[in-house]
């Protein structure tokens, strides 16, 4: 006798041979002999393969070919018979003895227990671990059930695809994904596109009561193809096909195929594919074998490749883990106890259930309100960086909401400046904030083109956000509102502010509809009549033009240099807690005749955005009021603190301001005083580090002298 091992005794039932290792030298000289097969009247045959692991168990295989995948790839080597013995609903069939026909699996699985022990053939039960497939929703153990299918020879496919890859028909990026296409597509199997599911395409395939089949268009065809007469009775496959067979016609069927009509030929191939690295071979390569095989060219010239969604965890989405988030939801809104609803209603695991509820009422305590479809695909996009995963913060979707936000403000004050002037009546004359926004405005655009050759969809909707937001938004508006508040402005002034406002914000949409197409359509059908735009849709608009010539280094520099001088005198304000509105006085210490000139050509600008009274240039060792200071560069400005500040509140932040200063110089010194670090580092690094300790020591030196001028303020 020989002993075998099962998890599944109930499929002995059907076992059709014992395989042992070829060179197990305990049954070498029993293969090709025969064994009784306990409980049938059946002998099956004893047979070697290598698949066989000697070292497991009694090293001796129980083979079930038509109930085990790796039983019938082995059945299939030694043409064995595939004895199915469940029905439908894993009931014992007629192909077992009587005494089990109708029996559920594991009652018979009992019974054959029952059964070996009553005739001493059971060596021993002992515990063991393993593997078993559940449904995903009923948890109910699925078995392996032979049935006829319907397969395609994948390998003869496969051919003309790979060569597709190698040859750069098709390209992928990142390109490092091809290996992954072509790991699969030379090792490819013949491909069962047959499905045992409610929905899909029907199989088109008819059996007559004889159990021929007609494959063809419809039973129509199938009649006359085979001239069938009408008393025949012709039933249909009730399989569908496989999801991805039906979507690996996709690139050409959506276009009239197979009528070769104008959709056809205008749009396939296709020039990009952008999909998930986890479905390369599912839906990527049988496109292309498709489309190769009926269409005799390839579906599209690019693939690429992002990374999958997952939550803010890295964990990736699954409904077992309840952090799926529906983007209907995220889109739309949803109310808590609905979010729940809807993630446990189907789960027939209540313990699953449970928990999935508990997850989700700690992370959406008020439900989700609802963000926005652009937005939500603006975050996507910032996410995207080129095949990594995509760790989803729906924090981040909060923030690009404030963006669209941001925009449709931005076009309500730009349409108050500008509806009802004609833009293009007279001559302009281009202020510095005109020359630099529209400078800005040339850099972004080359930036967003460089990041879409490299598919760098991420760093685009980073250049975006940071031009439209900190540039436009934040900068130009305001620093339009000088030349368009003040009824002296020279009318070319004027002019040229709202042209400019009208222009830069409707470039500015072209380029940020890919990634928000419903904002950007709203806002630019209103935008749009004022430049004169001849589109429909701005879907329909053509890209923005380069235009090179806009670049203004001067410009930028010279505001570069302005917002410093702003943000150092809003920087005082906050620390000293000096209301916005309270006009002050300005001392500039350390100025060099250029910082005097910008001083002079923007001062309304100081004016407007720094809420400054007046500004006065001290020559060098001039005595300056006590006050506080803002360092741009070596530039100091100065602001008087007689009557705007609280003293000893300002001694404090002196206090911290000095012991940083001197940590950066014992620093710098310290590093400067190495002999090492200075022999081995380049000059310029050993050059530029001495600058920072003149920086330090200077700045150091200024605070020091402010603060004893306040002590002296204070004791008068």
């Amino acid at each position: 006798h020989l002993v075998v091992a099962t998890t599944r005794p109930e499929t002995m039932l059907g076992d059709t041979a014992v395989a042992v290792h070829p060179d197990d030298e305990r049954y070498r000289h029993l293969i090709g002999q025969t064994v009784d097969l306990p409980l049938t009247d059946r002998t099956i045959p004893i047979i070697a393969d290598d698949y066989v692991d000697p070292e497991f168990g009694s090293g001796c295989v129980k083979i079930t070919p038509a109930h085990d995948f790796n039983d019938y790839a082995m059945g299939e080597r030694h043409q064995l018979p595939k004895i199915n013995i469940l029905t439908a609903d894993a009931k014992i069939n007629e192909e077992a003895p009587k005494r089990f026909h109708g029996l559920d699996r594991f009652d018979a699985r009992a019974l054959v227990v029952e059964e070996f022990h009553a005739l001493d053939l059971l060596e021993k039960i002992e515990p063991h671990v393993l593997k078993v497939p559940r449904g995903d929703r009923s948890g109910a153990i699925i078995e392996p059930w032979l049935t006829p299918q319907w397969y395609v020879d994948a390998k003869t496919l496969a051919k003309p695809a790979i060569d597709a890859v190698e040859t750069g028909a098709i390209q992928f990026v990142p390109k490092q994904w091809e290996n992954t296409y072509f790991a699969w597509m030379r090792d490819i199997q013949d491909w069962c596109i047959s499905r045992q599911l409610w929905w899909g395409h029907r199989i088109p395939a008819w059996y007559d009561p004889d159990g021929n089949v007609y494959v063809g268009k419809s039973e129509e065809q199938v009649r006359q193809t085979h001239h069938l007469p009408a008393d025949v009775e012709l039933s249909q496959d009730e399989d569908v096909l496989d999801t991805w067979f039906s979507s690996a016609l996709w690139t050409f069927s959506t276009l009239g195929w197979p009528a070769n009509d104008a959709d056809l030929k205008t749009f396939h191939p296709a020039s990009v594919l952008v999909t998930g690295f986890d479905i390369i071979f599912f839906w990527v390569a049988r496109m292309i074998m498709m489309s190769l095989h009926f269409m005799g060219e390839v579906p599209f010239h690019t693939v690429y490749v992002h990374g999958l969604v997952r939550d803010g965890e890295g964990q990736k989405m699954s409904k077992s883990k309840g952090n799926v988030l529906d983007p209907i939801d995220l889109i739309d809104g949803i109310e808590l106890d609905a979010l729940v609803s809807k993630r446990t209603t189907n789960l027939m695991q209540p313990q699953l259930a449970s928990k999935i509820e508990k997850a989700t009422r700690k992370q959406f305590p008020g439900g989700i309100p609802g963000y926005g479809t652009d937005a939500l695909r603006y975050t996507f996009y910032s996410l995207a960086s080129t095949g990594r995963d995509i760790k989803f913060d729906i924090g981040r979707m909060e923030g690009y909401r404030n963006f669209c936000n941001k925009i449709w403000n931005a076009a309500r004050y730009v349409l108050s400046h500008t509806e009802g002037h004609d833009l293009y009546a007279g001559e302009a004359s281009l202020s510095l904030a005109d020359r630099w926004i529209q400078s800005r405005l040339e850099a972004t655009l080359s930036e967003v083109e460089a990041a879409y050759d490299i598919y760098r969809f991420d760093l685009a909707a980073q250049s975006l956000y940071d031009f439209v937001w900190n540039e436009f938004c934040d900068w130009y508006l305001e620093l339009s509102k000088p030349l368009l508040w003040d009824k002296d402005s020279a009318p070319a002034k004027q002019l040229a502010a709202r042209r400019t406002l009208v222009e830069v914000l409707e470039q500015s949409l072209r380029m940020l509809h890919p990634f928000m197409p419903f904002l950007t359509e709203e806002v630019w059908q209103t935008i749009a009549p004022l430049v004169g735009s001849q589109s429909d849709s701005i879907m329909l608009a053509p890209w923005p033009e380069r235009r090179p010539k806009k670049l203004d280094r001067e410009s930028e520099e010279e505001i570069g240099w302005l917002k410093q001088i702003i943000i150092g005198i809003r920087a005082i304000r906050a620390e000293s807690n000096i209301p916005p509105g309270t006009e002050l006085p300005v001392f500039v210490v350390n100025s060099t005749p250029a910082d005097e000139a910008r001083l002079n050509r923007n001062e309304s600008y100081l004016g407007r955005l720094a809420k400054v009274s007046e500004i006065t240039i001290c020559a060098q060792g001039s005595e300056v009021p006590a006050s506080l200071m803002a360092l741009c560069g070596d530039l100091e400005l100065r602001v008087p603190m007689a009557g705007v500040v609280d003293i000893g509140a300002e001694v404090k932040r002196l206090d911290r301001d000095i012991e940083r200063r001197e940590q950066e110089v014992a620093k710098l010194s310290g590093k400067l005083s190495n002999e090492a670090f200075v022999a081995r580092a380049p000059a310029e690094i050993v050059v530029a580090e001495q600058q920072k300790l003149h920086q330090a020591e200077s700045a150091l030196s200024t605070l020091k002298s402010q603060r004893a001028q306040i002590e002296e303020l204070r004791s008068d």
